[in-house]
């Protein structure tokens, strides 16, 4: 496969990797001549210095072989053009861009990107997802990642066992998991010590584990509290940073908890005036440094039962959580950019950490993959993908009972929805036809996967 990537920062960067790891032809657009070179000094790919809509560039970049572009540049407009240019002048098969102005994105303006318009085939909006990401958090508290699948019929769960009462300590992986204790659910990875890892039915559960589980929403209380987890939904909520991010977050508050006591503090003085005009006097909206003492106060940070940090600098999100842990707020979720931060996070006592670069990937990714993946998150970088995938009449993934078929190594089942019911399989489990399957495929075993889902694979 031939990739054209517009823009080279983070999110560029880190999708070029793991392209060209699993073996495509991937070349980089960046008007920075450094980022340009130290891209293709550090990965296996191709890097072209220049303006990524311009038609001179992306010819050169090989937009008349390429078979998707992908355009994640600073600019919107810049990514919205290179799609028309690379449709109209190169009929590059694929295109998806990163759009994050609202003003872009409302849904009377959809038309905007049809095949006679903006020929666009996914638009990615960061903000937006990492708003709803949020939202998942504040409504399964205790837990650091919630990623719904399957319409909302299975959950992801990531939870961090450090709590005294967690019932799960020295159980093996196998015992937790029995049908007979009640739980239903499948652990699919475990971080410890900073190195994650699939764990084999023997593995122990240990403090200070991150366990990532899959389980349905009927099934999350009770899971949570065998982990230790038995925090209530916060209702004194303060968000820190009134961007795109936490103006979108505090409206889906106000519609889903409209009893709730919200405050927004944010740094900019029209932006902020904008907001209260936009949120209303149900919000309580200050304009302010949220890592002033007297901004804090004026919030009643100490008695807030959760802070969210959602600012555009990733310092600012930081020490402010942590001025809001010190001044008595348990929780804290805060959004941060620099994957190299997030191994700091825990000891400085934040809860949640977001990362956009992480869900946009993941966004990307799952138009990427095979034709019957309807769904895609990433687990720590490098280390292996949630996929949730619709099973193919005469694929081999079809063709017997799972023990039988030839499951490659890196790749766990986790759940089966069939006809609305959600079943954890068993070796002796059959996969039909249609079935939405939720599996972990570690990086190594992508290939395998898609080999796995594809009709043609059992045809040969």
């Amino acid at each position: 496969m031939k990739v054209v990537i517009c823009g080279a920062g983070q999110v560029g960067s880190i999708i070029a990797r793991q392209l060209a790891n699993e073996g495509a032809d991937v070349t980089v657009i960046d008007e920075d001549v450094d980022q340009a070179r130290k891209v293709a000094e550090n990965l296996d790919v191709t890097s072209v210095v220049g303006h990524a809509a311009h038609p001179a560039v992306l010819e050169k970049a090989g937009a008349r072989d390429a078979d998707l572009l992908i355009a994640v540049t600073r600019s919107d407009e810049v990514n919205m053009v290179a799609c028309q240019v690379a449709y109209s002048l190169f009929n590059v098969k694929r295109r998806i861009a990163r759009v994050r102005h609202n003003g872009y994105l409302a849904p009377i303006w959809k038309n905007l990107y049809a095949s006679d318009q903006l020929p666009i085939d996914e638009i990615i909006s960061p903000e937006l997802e990492v708003a709803n990401g949020i939202m998942q958090r504040l409504k399964t508290p205790g837990a650091f990642d919630v990623v719904p699948l399957a319409e909302g019929r299975v959950q992801l769960l990531g939870i961090h066992c450090n709590s005294r009462a967690c019932s799960a300590y020295g159980q093996s992986v196998r015992d937790l998991t029995r049908a007979d204790a009640g739980l239903s659910m499948v652990v699919l990875a475990i971080v410890r010590n900073g190195r994650a890892f699939i764990p084999k039915g023997d593995d122990l559960i240990e403090r200070d584990d991150d366990v990532y589980i899959v389980t349905a929403p009927e099934r999350t209380d009770a899971v949570m509290r065998a982990l230790g987890h038995k925090e209530r939904i916060a209702n004194r909520i303060v968000i820190i940073g009134g961007g795109n991010v936490g103006l979108n977050l505090a409206e889906q508050v106000q519609a889903r908890w409209p009893n709730a006591s919200l405050k927004l503090i944010e740094y900019g003085r029209s932006r902020a005036e904008f907001i209260s005009r936009e949120l209303g006097p149900s919000v309580v909206v200050l304009q302010g440094d949220a890592l002033e003492a007297a901004v804090l106060e004026d919030a009643n940070i100490g008695d807030a039962e959760t802070v969210i940090a959602v600012t555009n600098d990733d310092e600012t999100n930081v020490f402010a959580s942590v001025l809001a842990k010190r001044s008595g707020c348990p929780h804290a979720i805060t959004l941060v950019n620099k994957t190299s931060y997030e191994p700091l996070m825990p000891a400085l006592g934040i809860d949640v950490v977001v990362s956009p670069s992480t869900i946009t990937i993941s966004s990307i990714l799952r138009h990427v993959r095979h034709k019957s993946v309807v769904g895609l998150y990433t687990l720590r970088e490098g280390f292996a993908e949630v996929i949730e995938a619709e099973a193919q009449p005469r694929s081999r993934l079809v063709s017997g009972p799972l023990r039988e078929i030839g499951m490659p190594g890196g790749i766990r089942i986790a759940a089966v929805v069939r006809s609305g019911e959600v079943i954890m399989p068993t070796p002796d489990s059959r996969i039909e036809a249609g079935d939405r399957v939720v599996a972990l495929v570690a990086s190594s075993a992508v290939a395998a996967a898609e080999t796995l889902l594809d009709v043609r694979a059992r045809r040969r």
